[in-house]
């Protein structure tokens, strides 16, 4: 049985490959995307597809796996915004997914780029190579006694909470489901306008929806505190990044870390160290002293890694022997 990988990185074969031994399924790896312009590559017959966030599933290349015989679309993440789910259904093609894997790895990685703008650890480092020990331009601000605000609050968003209670932050958070566990540890849930209002540090832990495009935008923005920290390791469409650089000027936004960005899909997994980026808005945003940006590796743990590899080869097995998956790994229109 084959699975057709895209977008597939030398750390997703060595992963794959190993986790694969215990399946036995024959795996080949594209490092291209998945959009129109490949997806005539995929061979008849070919079982599953395993695809990553910057592949491109419209309804074109949906139609043209159907023809191929492709039975599953197997995303080796949580978010599946990029997938034409409508025509899926229509041809009768699963879409799996890996609804949790080490949520931990993502609230950490919020928490060092939190850090690191706060204390410039990033600027330090490079200074001190240079033998320059000057702490100008370094001055920080203490964690401890800080108003943390968290959107949403699931596997990542309740991971991020207890690591900043533990802190000595107060955590005030927003989600339609409000997680009890974290009440009784001390979080408050209060409205989303709420926590813009009150929190000195806003954290972005929600999918990507319609309803969540550009949820960060110029009217939430203005409802923050002057001087507001905001960091999102989700999805890039969270935030209207003009509207961020735009408060950036102001002084309303401090810091900004960001892990993703709108369009991200044209720069990250790439080496552009020897290209000209045409993007002026992700160059803009780079200029900015108080702007952290990360290339999507909030997910990258050895841990993390492991656990998408076997729960993407466990969801391609049990599809394939005609077991059900846990009903979160099924994604459905």
């Amino acid at each position: 049985m084959k699975i057709l990988f895209f977008s597939a990185k030398p750390y997703d074969i060595i992963t794959f490959n190993q986790h694969n031994a215990t399946y036995g399924f024959e795996l080949e790896y594209l490092e291209t995307h998945l959009g129109p312009h490949i997806v005539n590559a995929v061979d008849e017959g070919t079982y599953a597809v395993c695809v990553f966030v910057n592949d491109n599933l419209t309804g074109e290349v949906i139609d043209v796996l159907a023809a191929k015989g492709v039975k599953v679309i197997a995303l080796r993440c949580a978010g599946f915004n990029n997938i034409d789910l409508a025509a899926a259904k229509k041809h009768g093609i699963t879409v799996c997914r890996v609804p949790a894997y080490s949520p931990e790895a993502v609230a950490e990685h919020a928490v060092a780029m939190l850090l690191t703008l706060n204390r410039k650890t990033h600027k330090a480092y490079n200074r001190v190579r240079e033998q320059n020990f000057s702490l100008n331009g370094l001055l920080g601000f203490n964690m401890h006694g800080k108003t943390v605000g968290v959107i949403a609050t699931g596997r990542i968003g309740k991971a991020f909470c207890k690591i900043m209670l533990g802190f000595g932050c107060k955590v005030l958070a927003f989600d339609l489901y409000k997680d009890q566990e974290l009440i009784a540890a001390g979080v408050d849930y209060i409205s989303f306008e709420e926590v813009l209002q009150q929190a000195d540090i806003i954290s972005l832990h929600c999918p990507l929806t319609p309803e969540s495009h550009h949820l960060i935008n110029k009217e939430t923005l203005g409802l923050m505190k002057h001087g507001a920290t905001l960091i999102n390791t989700s999805r890039g469409a969270l935030i209207d990044t003009h509207a961020v650089i735009a408060a950036l000027k102001t002084g309303r936004l401090a810091y900004l870390g960001i892990d993703v960005y709108e369009q991200e899909d044209r720069l990250f997994f790439k080496d552009l160290s020897g290209s000209i980026i045409e993007d002026d808005t992700i160059q803009r945003l780079m200029s900015f002293p108080n702007v952290l940006v990360t290339g999507h590796q909030a997910f990258f743990t050895e841990d993390a890694l492991a656990q998408i590899a076997e729960t993407t080869l466990n969801n391609i097995r049990q599809l394939s022997e005609g077991i059900a998956p846990d009903a979160a790994v099924v994604v459905k229109v």
